[in-house]
C-alpha cells in the first residue's frame, strides 16, 4: 500500500509541475487582437490556432489527471491507519518562559 501511495504522490507532483508549465506557456486572448492590428506577428511553429488547440488539450488532460490523482490520494490516505497529517510527527514539550 505504501509503494502505491509513494508512486501516486510522485505522479501527482509531476502532473502538477506539467500543469503549471502548460498554463504559463499559453498566450492570453489579447495576443490575437494585437497581432490582428500589426503588433507582434505570430511566430509559432504550429500556426496561430494550432498551439492554442494543443495547449488547450494539454491543459485539459493534465487538469483531469491532477483531479484523478488528488481523488486517488484522498482515498488511499483515508484507508490508511493515520487520520491526521501530523500523525507521525514527534511532539516536543518546552518549559514555560518565566518573566
Amino acid at each position: 500500500m505504501t509503494v502505491l501511495l509513494v508512486l501516486l504522490v510522485i505522479v501527482h507532483v509531476v502532473v502538477c509541475l506539467f500543469l503549471i508549465g502548460v498554463v504559463l506557456l499559453q498566450q492570453g486572448k489579447s495576443a490575437d487582437l494585437a497581432s490582428a492590428f500589426g503588433g507582434q506577428g505570430t511566430q509559432t511553429a504550429f500556426g496561430p490556432r494550432g498551439t492554442a488547440n494543443l495547449f488547450t488539450r494539454l491543459t485539459t488532460w493534465s487538469a483531469v489527471l491532477f483531479m484523478l490523482t488528488s481523488i486517488g490520494l484522498t482515498i488511499l490516505l483515508s484507508r490508511s491507519g493515520d487520520r491526521s497529517v501530523l500523525a507521525g510527527a514527534k511532539t516536543t514539550q518546552s518549559a514555560p518562559v518565566k518573566k
